[in-house]
């Protein structure tokens, strides 16, 4: 593995240490349970399936890249992605995207929660990034893995990001449907306003993504 290889690989190991810890931290500031992919009518738990593939995969994957190479040989996405120019731009998504992910998971504080369940949700934060998206964590974990493949271009990891952006997509899917059941009219206007990715709206009459 090249330096910017390395480099890249150990960012999303701290991003997930961090947000490991920062999980466990928001938890015991709120004092209550923020694991809800099991809890709810809702039924999460291929998100959530999804969700610890790509984590996990993202960080034993380059190691065995690192070991023993790809088993896939030859790799087609390997040859036609690699050059040191696409690693610079695959690193600095890595970098923005961890940022962006760790930032917006802290400045959600009590009402950060992994997956969703009536009941168990905070007041809605929408402010600070989540005044220009309504899913920034998501949004820095999407940069992230996709940094990570131009990164580390192989079919192994284009099916870990592939994993990953399904699963973002389904769970936030489920999780506005049980924000509209829960908060009501409150979430409708913050989505009147902020977009489901990026960006606010000059009208508020169209809540759609």
């Amino acid at each position: 593995m090249s330096g910017m290889e390395i480099a890249s690989y150990l960012m999303t190991v701290v991003y997930v240490i961090s947000f490991l810890a920062m999980s466990a931290i928001l938890a015991k500031e709120a004092g209550r349970q923020i694991w809800l992919f099991d809890k709810g009518r809702e039924k999460q738990a291929l998100p959530a399936t999804l969700f610890r593939l790509a984590f996990v995969g993202a960080v034993i994957w380059p190691l065995v890249l690192a070991l023993i190479g790809d088993p896939i040989k030859p790799d087609p996405l390997s040859l036609a992605l690699d050059g040191p120019w696409l690693d610079v731009l695959g690193h600095l998504l890595v970098v923005v995207g961890a940022c962006v992910a760790l930032i917006s998971q802290r400045h959600m504080g009590v009402s950060w929660r992994i997956g969703a369940a009536e009941g168990e949700l905070g007041p809605i934060v929408d402010n600070g990034p989540f005044a220009i998206s309504r899913n920034p964590v998501f949004v820095g974990q999407a940069l992230l893995f996709v940094g990570l493949f131009i990164v580390l271009p192989s079919l192994i990891q284009a099916a870990l990001t592939l994993a990953l952006l399904v699963a973002i997509v389904l769970q936030v899917r489920i999780e506005e449907r049980v924000l509209m059941a829960t908060l009501g009219q409150p979430y409708r206007d913050y989505r009147r306003r902020v977009r489901r990715w990026l960006g606010t709206r000059r009208s508020a009459e169209n809540p759609t993504p």
